[in-house]
């Protein structure tokens, strides 16, 4: 098993590997799985650069991300600045339907709202705006309404799951009540987690996502030659 000082000297090494994040300035510490994330740093990519490579160390169960933004040694972007920006920037990604979101900007926090048809845009909709001057974080409230009324077929989700070389889906199941989907069962990281629902989200009909999938530690056995 991983101990806390492991997981801990294993996440800040791959904080230190991110060409946008200094180690400096990024606090660890770790509990049987639970890695909280502390610092400043002076944009919101930094905050998502830092929790996203903590995402992908393996023995992480959790992330409890407490890292603040401060733009004191850089000038003020007002919020109509920033609401200016953003329209911009999801109008440029043809991967989004601009005219279906809904956008608020307050002291530089964006909230957006509407409906959407498919979950991929969704996310689209958050990354166009993580590399914005100016924005302390993101609430991405959208509505995924699919175009497709038919009730989602639960061996398609199994079987794109299957076909992840990502994810070992031996403990994965896939629970489907007309449109909404339901993961249980346990993987062994939080990308394979994230992953697994990615790819569930792909599938035409579906309304709502419930990923109920824990996180098991691997367990790894060392032989010792003498």
């Amino acid at each position: 098993m991983i101990t806390n000082e492991e997981l801990q000297n294993s996440v800040q090494e791959a904080i230190k590997w991110e060409p946008l994040l200094s180690a400096a300035e990024i606090g660890v510490t770790a509990k049987d799985g639970v890695v909280t994330l502390t610092g400043t740093v002076d944009n919101y990519a930094k905050k998502m650069e830092a929790e996203n490579a903590t995402k992908n160390v393996e023995g992480v169960k959790v992330v409890v991300e407490d890292i603040k933004i401060s733009f004191e040694n850089l000038t003020k972007v007002n919020d109509n600045d920033i609401a200016t920006e953003v329209i911009k920037a999801i109008k440029n990604n043809w991967r989004i339907p601009n005219d279906k979101i809904k956008i608020k900007v307050e002291d530089g926090w964006i909230t957006l709202e509407g409906e959407l048809n498919w979950n991929f845009q969704k996310v689209a909709a958050k990354n166009t705006l993580v590399d914005l001057e100016g924005v302390k974080g993101v609430s991405n409230n959208i509505t995924i309404i699919p175009e497709n009324q038919s009730i989602v077929e639960k061996t398609s989700i199994e079987n794109a799951i299957s076909r992840s070389f990502l994810i070992d889906d031996k403990k994965i199941e896939v629970n489907v009540n007309e449109n909404k989907v339901t993961l249980f069962g346990s993987v062994n990281s939080i990308f394979e987690k994230e992953e697994a629902e990615r790819i569930a989200w792909k599938t035409p009909g579906i309304w709502a996502l419930d990923n109920n999938l824990l996180i098991e530690q691997s367990q790894k056995i060392v032989s010792n030659l003498y």
